[in-house]
């Protein structure tokens, strides 16, 4: 069967080192159990076990950091990264946020040209570190025409930071937080990473009620030298948008691993059901609100595996992947809420109770067409 089954599947289409880290991972969760995930995602826990479990397993460095900057052992491949999108949907939108926000903020690092600051990723890779991409701002969101974060010159050829950035994942622990502004002596689009640790970073509260951490910070004369920048000008803009086109095509995977677990769950539920002397699963309209949501998910995995070959193959004379994309961020998560509207219909009322996944899975889904812009 096409759908996820984390207890049966063996990752059989990846090498021998990717297959045993998402068995890992599955088993991770598996062993943390519905439980206690449940209770974490009600009591805001902030999931420092599993950051835990990723400096152990060097997950993230063996994903994320691109050969070239790696130890022989690690590469950036989107196929395969599509298979933990999905586990960590699956199990909680929390998890992944983790990791999305982790690929957003690696994104303008590994697009540049600074050789010190990719070492020093590599290792904080290795050592555990997750990342961050400090884009939007609390006036302007994702209007990085208006930006407000300025590097300001000093007579010494270095700079003080100054602004504040809203909505930013992952900001409260990163290693390294990838921060867009201008120049303010010339207004040029710069990138720059600053440490969350730093005294003169702010981390001011998280915006949001949840276990994830997305942050509002201030960063108060924050000294930024030249082995800071990531890029300016023209670079520095295209590294915000390439970014962001990698990153958003994530969103479909999660919301695939979202919509899988419901999917059992609803189908469970109704399988074991008995009203007015048949199974819930015998009522003919029952079964066509299945069948439009199994159709309907196959689909939209289908659908974005194909969208991984494009993005495999892009170059500059194929460039199939601009149009599909977006379409899997776009079309696949809208998807995705039309999938849990269906199975809601079947389970009805126990779509809301605490102790089950779809009540996670009915909230978490409507956040992904939001995600990294709108549809």
């Amino acid at each position: 069967m096409i759908l996820l089954n984390p207890k049966t599947e063996n990752f059989e289409h990846l090498d021998s080192q990717s297959r045993q880290l998402l068995k890992k991972t599955v088993q991770w969760f598996e062993t943390k159990g519905k439980e206690k995930l449940k209770h974490d995602d009600h009591h805001r826990v902030w999931y420092s076990d599993f950051i835990e479990f990723v400096k152990k397993e060097k997950l993230f460095a063996t994903f994320l950091t691109p050969a070239a900057e790696g130890d022989g052992e690690t590469r950036w491949d989107t196929y395969r990264n599509c298979a933990l999108n999905e586990i960590l949907g699956f199990y909680g939108l929390a998890y992944w946020y983790m990791w999305q926000v982790t690929i957003l903020g690696l994104g303008p690092i590994w697009m540049s040209s600074n050789k010190s600051i990719k070492e020093k990723t590599a290792d904080l890779l290795q050592n555990g570190g997750i990342f961050a991409f400090g884009l939007s701002e609390k006036e302007h969101g994702a209007d990085i025409y208006s930006t407000e974060m300025s590097l300001i010159p000093q007579n010494d050829g270095t700079y003080l930071a100054k602004g504040s950035k809203y909505y930013i994942g992952n900001a409260n622990e990163a290693a390294l937080v990838s921060t867009f502004g201008k120049i303010s002596e010339t207004d040029d689009y710069v990138f720059f990473v600053v440490e969350s640790n730093h005294e003169k970073f702010d981390c001011v509260r998280n915006v949001v009620n949840s276990q994830t951490y997305v942050a509002e910070y201030v960063l108060n004369d924050y000294p930024i030298t030249e082995k800071d920048i990531l890029a300016k000008g023209k670079d520095a803009w295209d590294m915000s948008l390439n970014t962001v086109n990698v990153g958003k095509y994530n969103l479909g995977w999660a919301s695939i691993g979202i919509c899988t677990h419901a999917f059992y769950e609803a189908l469970n539920h109704a399988s074991h059901r008995r009203l007015f002397d048949h199974y819930v699963t015998d009522f003919t309209h029952i079964k066509q609100l299945f069948i439009d949501a199994f159709t309907r998910l196959t689909a939209m995995k289908l659908f974005a595996l194909r969208a991984s070959d494009y993005m495999r193959s892009a170059s500059i004379d194929d460039r199939r992947y601009l149009l599909y994309n977006p379409m899997v961020k776009m079309r696949v998560t809208s998807q995705g809420e039309e999938v849990i509207d269906l199975l809601w219909d079947v389970i009805a009322a126990k779509g809301f109770e605490k102790d089950m996944y779809f009540e996670m899975a009915v909230r978490d889904i409507r956040a992904l067409p939001k995600l990294e812009g709108t549809v």
